[in-house]
């Protein structure tokens, strides 16, 4: 469970599931020599890969290059199922800044072989989150600067205005298969520019008039 500023007061997130979306940047799309997708491409992580701000994203032994993708997360507030575009709003609470952190090496094998690829995506601490929840009410996140450095480099600059599949689209998408719960994370793709993170980095994830998640990189013994 992750505790984060929600306007005056502080959210427990405790999610029930993590959706993420694939390819919903037709750059990223294309920097990985994937077809921009007529329909959202979803997958899920595991809750207990969530971390909060300021702490450490760990790089497992299993793979040899780690990814870093920076997301727009929608908090979803109240349950639904078969939610219709034009109603899917009323089921946000709000948004943050979201890191979907990849093994980029095991996710290429699990695809050459045909297999499912949770084992690249899964790890723990490969779901930063923060630095705080901004109320629906209080933004407009249709066309954002979104944006992630390494050490200082900028790796990932975009707009929100460039995802393929808007709020609403994905929301009712992705509860015409499963049902939302409360407090049930969407990550909404992550533009152009990934690459691999190393021991000792900083990563400071952004999206405009949320702020700035910044986490650090390690090795861990207890991992490896």
């Amino acid at each position: 469970m992750i505790r984060l500023p929600f306007g005056n007061s502080v959210y427990e997130v405790k999610p029930s599931k993590i959706i993420c979306l694939g390819r919903n940047y037709a750059e990223h799309a294309k920097e990985l020599g994937h077809e921009v997708p007529k329909e959202p491409v979803i997958f899920l992580k595991p809750p207990s890969a969530l971390i909060g701000p300021n702490e450490t994203i760990i790089l497992p032994k299993k793979s040899k290059e780690v990814h870093h993708e920076v997301e727009l997360a929608v908090i979803i507030g109240k349950k639904g199922k078969n939610i219709p575009k034009e109603k899917a709003m009323d089921y946000v609470l709000g948004y943050t800044v979201f890191m979907d952190i990849t093994a980029r090496d095991l996710q290429w094998e699990a695809k050459r072989k045909g297999l499912p690829w949770t084992l690249a995506k899964g790890f723990d601490t490969f779901a930063p989150i923060g630095p705080r929840i901004v109320p629906k009410e209080e933004l407009d996140v249709s066309d954002l600067e979104i944006g992630l450095k390494v050490n200082g480099e900028v790796r990932q600059l975009s707009r929100t205005s460039k995802m393929i599949f808007t709020i609403d689209e994905i929301i009712s998408y992705v509860s015409s298969i499963m049902t939302l719960e409360e407090g049930d994370i969407i990550a909404t793709g992550t533009p152009e520019g990934v690459g691999a993170l190393k021991d000792g980095d900083i990563v400071e994830a952004w999206i405009e008039r949320i702020g700035i998640l910044k986490e650090n990189v390690s090795y861990s013994t207890t991992y490896r």
